[in-house]
């Protein structure tokens, strides 16, 4: 019943924390590597990273949109909607303080985003725990009742069996006694005796 309880790594702990602050960050080192090498100033890349988001976002609207609509898609499209967004800024423009500026709201954007999924999740993991808990303390109870009505139901086999040898060494110990006559008791209307039966057998 007791369960060892571990507490989780330091870097699980904070991987999924920071993981929007390296995703942003990684678009903004490889936009600036883009950049480079030939993305500065670039129209035809500016026009492709800019198609590029657009479609993104409207595949974002389309998985969000409707009955059969997923969240998980819609968020994932619009999260690349927005990476792409700032690759193509931070690969187009010459100059870093426009990247960074877009580079910090993305990731505040992020981590808003993420704030409200972590909540969620966190909230159904106290209720999952909280659920868990009250099935394992209700078998608890249950286990402790059926030892309770076990060990009853013991005592009172042991108490009729010390009955049965008490009765039964009475009745030696009666028919041992001087002058007793089952006759007598017959005579008398009384129950015959099992032990009768047994001396008639014999």
């Amino acid at each position: 019943m007791n369960e060892q309880i571990t507490a989780p790594h330091w870097l699980a702990v904070i991987t999924p924390k920071a993981a929007p602050a390296l995703a942003t960050s990684t678009v903004l080192i490889l936009a600036r590597i883009w950049n480079a090498n030939g993305a500065e100033h670039s129209i035809g890349n500016a026009v492709l990273m800019t198609a590029l988001s657009l479609a993104a976002a409207a595949a974002g609207v389309c998985a969000s949109i409707g009955r059969a609509g997923d969240s998980v898609i819609a968020g994932t499209a619009f999260a690349a909607s927005g990476g792409l967004a700032l690759a193509g800024v931070a690969g187009y423009t010459d100059g870093l303080s426009l990247p960074l500026l877009l580079w910090v709201l993305a990731t505040a954007i992020a981590y808003g985003l993420a704030a409200r999924y972590w909540r969620t999740d966190r909230r159904e993991r106290i209720t999952h725990e909280r659920q868990t808990s009250a099935r394992r303390e209700e078998h608890t109870h249950i286990e402790r009742v059926e030892a309770l009505r076990a060990g009853a139901q013991i005592e009172v086999a042991r108490t009729g069996a010390a009955y049965a040898e008490q009765l039964a060494q009475a009745l030696i110990s009666r028919a041992a006694l001087p002058g007793f006559d089952f006759t007598a008791l017959e005579a008398a209307g009384l129950p015959e005796l099992p032990s009768t039966n047994a001396s008639k057998e014999h």
